[in-house]
């Protein structure tokens, strides 16, 4: 069997890192590393239309769209590379909503949308988590409620992390409260965050990122921005995850790179236990990026990547937390220091990284939850309840 790339890929990989070198600003590292995800600052959003404008967002999609209908290998050739270079996070608008609506949105919905995140003009909260439903999102208690041509929607959500500067919010809300089991009873919507009676509250996480806490109080959205079929959300939720899940380790590779050359330089390699530690995460990286080709081939050849993209989010998310020991560990309470220190190796970012990393391993689906799907779809395990 060959891993290789083929000639073809090899000289897009290229093409692209030669882009990046050009284009990956300090600027722009500068407010991916703030916490400034998906395009959410001004150097974000300009380095996402330059990428719109060389089609890179949209490979794989059809011509008609914006697309390329190119393959998903060389879509996560650019989104792995980016992370190398210390770019912004792929868009939610890219990486879930886009594969959503070609699969199952009307064709009013992708002639609507594709085109504009295909440009990188447009970015879309995701609207799923709440209070009391994050891993159980079956128990979502925001409701939607018909009225004419309309929804009527109200509840809250927390942690919908670009909601303050976004367009748009894809948003799970119950719209059956006596349909069992819960699951069935969820739609998927499109809403105008600029709508009357949307109340969008600042949440700071662990690691200084901005998240939100947004309200509905009687938030009326045409029954046009319905995705799909009423109550059958739950199908919808489960198909964008198994594209968000698809992770590499790009940032990671970079990471473990500067870890390397600061144990080279401070002549620490030369002990054997921290030689083989870096050998070992060496390994792991190589594995989690061959895992995300794998899938990337997977939706190349039309199957899907059911727990494959669970493996893949368990794999890549709990090598997060590992490297960060493994940097600390080699820098010592050099790699405790915020950035500003004089004294802080990789300004900083090392400490900011450790915080950062624990918050992977529930987002996007805890571990746990993931474990459970490879349990049940990948051994035929029965629930664990």
């Amino acid at each position: 069997m060959d891993f290789a790339f083929t000639p073809k890929q090899l000289n897009f990989k290229q093409e692209v890192q030669e882009f990046l070198r050009a284009h990956v600003t300090p600027g722009l590292i500068a407010e991916s590393s703030q916490g400034m995800f998906f395009g959410e600052g001004p150097a974000s959003r300009d380095f996402f239309q330059k990428l719109g404008s060389k089609g890179w967002l949209s490979i794989p999609w059809p011509k008609k769209y914006g697309g390329w209908e190119g393959s998903y290998v060389d879509q996560f050739i650019v989104f792995d590379e980016i992370e190398y270079f210390r770019g912004p996070s792929r868009p939610h608008s890219v990486s879930i909503v886009a594969p959503t609506f070609l699969e199952y949105g009307t064709e009013t919905q992708k002639a609507e949308y594709l085109p504009q995140i295909a440009k990188g003009d447009v970015e879309f909260a995701l609207g799923y988590t709440e209070p009391q439903a994050g891993s159980d999102l079956a128990s979502l208690e925001m409701h939607a409620t018909e009225s004419g041509d309309s929804y009527i929607i109200n509840g809250q959500k927390i942690f919908n992390t670009a909601c303050h500067y976004a367009q748009y919010h894809w948003l799970a809300v119950r719209t059956d409260t006596t349909i069992m089991p819960r699951h069935r009873g969820i739609s998927l919507f499109i809403v105008d965050l600029k709508s009357p009676g949307i109340t969008i509250e600042p949440l700071s996480i662990m690691d200084g990122s901005r998240t939100n806490i947004v309200f509905y109080d009687n938030v009326t959205v045409p029954k046009i921005n319905l995705v799909g079929e009423k109550n059958q959300g739950w199908t919808y939720i489960g198909y964008a995850l198994g594209f968000e899940r698809m992770m590499g380790t790009g940032d990671m590779r970079w990471l473990w790179e500067q870890i390397a050359a600061y144990a080279r330089e401070t002549s620490q390699i030369q002990q054997p236990l921290v030689s083989q530690r870096l050998a070992e995460m060496a390994i792991e990286l190589e594995i989690g990026q061959l895992m995300a080709y794998n899938v990337a081939c997977m939706l190349d050849k039309e199957c899907d990547p059911g727990y494959e993209a669970s493996v893949i989010k368990v794999f890549t998310c709990e090598l997060r937390p590992r490297i960060a020991n493994l940097a600390e560990n080699i820098l010592g309470l050099y790699g405790q220091l915020q950035e500003g220190s004089k004294w802080a190796p990789l300004n900083g970012f090392i400490e900011k990284w450790g915080r950062n990393a624990p918050r992977r391993t529930v987002t996007g689906g805890a571990s746990e939850i993931q474990r459970d799907i490879i349990a049940r779809r990948a051994l035929g395990l029965p629930r664990s309840r």
